[in-house]
């Protein structure tokens, strides 16, 4: 009986499993079909003539290149600082002792309950003020603090042991070499969850780089997916739209299986734990 328990389980895994994979299959197999034949091949699992024109015409059409190497800057740069200073006060908050802690901490978590959406007029005056709209500075600088990375490293630094870091005291480590020697190389887990979300989130990001970027220069690849849509010229060109959608979506794939040995065992870790 507990066999058939197992392998029922296990059967729901993969049909669950193949649920989930299949619209990416079925978006990289039609990408390579021609626009006039996508509708009429939709639903077979093998589609036929295959032919790689969406490709050429995608880079053919937009400046492609240009789109990616801007999400990568941005993604990247942005996934460094979020992770430097989430952990930085995140670390703070679970283990230095300074007035008002509880209540600036209270606010760190008040701003997870505010929508995005909320902040985008106010940011884009700043920026206006500061001069920096249609830069790198515009699309990155927001995307540097969040309430979710300093509450996720706060509560991992606090399951860590303390012996570690009065250790490191007694042997001449002071706070910042204590964090960067101890307490961060130890959070490695929670490090390589917080920069696979913030890299998916700040690679993703349509509304904001398409409010404060005008020049093609500095568009990133999902306003490069909006140009292909019938919003933004007279008909969709599905398949040009169906090989950039494979294109945005390698670099995601690929940052998650390099980080996904932590993230899995992060996972497994609280499982535990709970």
């Amino acid at each position: 009986m507990k066999k058939l328990r197992i392998m029922l389980g296990y059967l729901t895994l993969i049909i669950i499993a193949i649920s989930m994979l299949y619209p990416f299959f079925a978006m990289i197999n039609l990408s390579f079909v021609p626009n006039g034949e996508i509708f009429s091949q939709a639903g077979r699992v093998f589609y036929s003539p295959l032919t790689s024109e969406n490709y050429s015409n995608v880079f053919g059409e937009i400046p492609l290149s240009t789109y990616f190497m801007n999400s990568l800057i941005v993604a990247v740069i942005t996934t460094i600082g979020q992770v430097l200073f989430a952990s930085l006060a995140g670390y703070a908050f679970a283990r230095m002792k300074f007035k008002y802690r509880d209540l600036l901490f209270l606010i760190v978590l008040i701003t997870m309950l505010v929508p995005p959406q909320v902040n985008i007029i106010p940011l884009f005056f700043v920026m206006r003020e500061l001069h920096l709209i249609d830069t790198y500075q515009a699309l990155i600088l927001p995307g540097l603090f969040g309430g979710f990375g300093i509450f996720l490293m706060r509560q991992y630094f606090l399951t860590l042991p303390k012996d570690l870091e009065e250790s490191a005291k007694i042997d001449g480590c002071n706070v910042f070499e204590t964090f960067f020697k101890i307490a961060l190389p130890l959070a490695l887990p929670a490090v390589a969850t917080l920069s696979i979300f913030t890299f998916v989130s700040s690679w993703n990001s349509f509304m904001w780089p398409l409010i404060v970027t005008n020049s093609e220069g500095m568009r990133t690849l999902p306003v490069a997916l909006a140009i292909f849509k019938g919003s933004f010229r007279e008909i969709t060109l599905w398949g040009e739209l169906l090989a950039c959608s494979v294109i945005c979506t390698i670099p995601v794939v690929g940052v998650f299986l390099l980080g996904k040995k932590y993230f899995i065992n992060d996972i497994l870790k609280g499982s535990v734990k709970g």
